[in-house]
């Protein structure tokens, strides 16, 4: 089976240890006064581009974006998106792997899961001056590498995490438990990772010692979506993701997710989609 096409960091730094888990560029000096044009992949890392100028078109799981002044694209590991950003675009392009921080850190996993439930911010000019600023005093500390410059850094993406997190909040009362929020965090970590051989709730509500009953009574409160309506939704993504990136055979592709009828998963793609895979990928490639 064909997989999508998987970028990593690549280590541009001495610190060779770090810098494959942490990279931020200088926009401008990575356009070199040419366009960026990048064909439908995903990536192992978290993906900030940060622009103070833009133009351009960015997909991200098969959601059109334009590019713009003063916008934030925060993408999570796995997403699979193109890109196309115009000469002139300034800003910056962080990447980092969930690692960089301890496994056990809560507080962080939950920034990063809140940060990541949106893929583009635009916090407008004063907003974006505030951001611009952590990523400044992180890409300066990227550069010179003083002693101790690996936890400024970690220190000063947490606060970029905190105002990013900050953006999404809608100013109405959280009636979430920090309980919920986790359960439901550990809950869509299995999906992405159990999809092909999991695809009953009582299978997720097992791993997370719940019952079918609490699973789903957590995730209508968080998302207000039953949890068969996530399983679904995350199928026919990846499902989408693999008929767009890769040449993958529909048979194969369904034997990816776990399907050994392929006339049923046809059947089940269409009902949820309006296409049938084929047609689907003729359509939208």
């Amino acid at each position: 089976m064909e997989k999508i096409p998987v970028r990593n960091i690549r280590a541009t730094q001495k610190d060779t240890t770090f810098s494959e888990s942490f990279s931020i560029r200088d926009g401008a000096d990575l356009l070199a006064g040419k366009d960026m044009i990048q064909e439908l992949h995903r990536h192992d890392f978290f993906y900030v581009l940060a622009l103070e100028k833009g133009a351009g078109y960015h997909e991200i799981d098969f959601i059109p974006y334009e590019v713009c002044d003063h916008s934030v694209f925060f993408m999570r590991p796995g997403q699979v998106h193109q890109l196309v950003l115009k000469a002139g675009s300034t800003g910056f392009l962080m990447q980092f792997k969930a690692g960089l921080y301890a496994p056990k850190d809560k507080i962080r996993s939950q920034l990063l899961r809140k940060a990541g439930s949106t893929n583009l911010y635009q916090p407008g000019a004063t907003g974006f001056k505030k951001l611009q600023a952590v990523l400044t005093s992180i890409f300066q500390e990227y550069t010179e590498q003083q002693q101790g410059y690996q936890e400024v850094i970690k220190a000063n993406l947490t606060v970029f995490l905190v105002e990013l997190a900050r953006l999404n909040n809608t100013g109405s009362p959280n009636k979430v438990s920090t309980y919920m929020q986790e359960r439901l965090e550990h809950f869509l970590e299995l999906l992405e990772t159990h999809i092909a051989s999991h695809k009953q709730v009582s299978q997720y509500a097992d791993m997370l010692n719940l019952s079918p009953w609490q699973l789903n009574a957590i995730t209508k409160a968080t998302l207000d979506k039953t949890c068969s309506e996530l399983i679904q939704e995350y199928i026919i993504l990846e499902a989408k993701r693999y008929l767009l990136a890769t040449s993958g055979q529909v048979i194969q592709i369904a034997g990816h997710l776990g399907y050994e009828d392929i006339s049923y998963f046809i059947r089940f793609f269409k009902k949820h989609t309006g296409y049938s895979p084929e047609v689907f990928r003729h359509n939208f490639r």
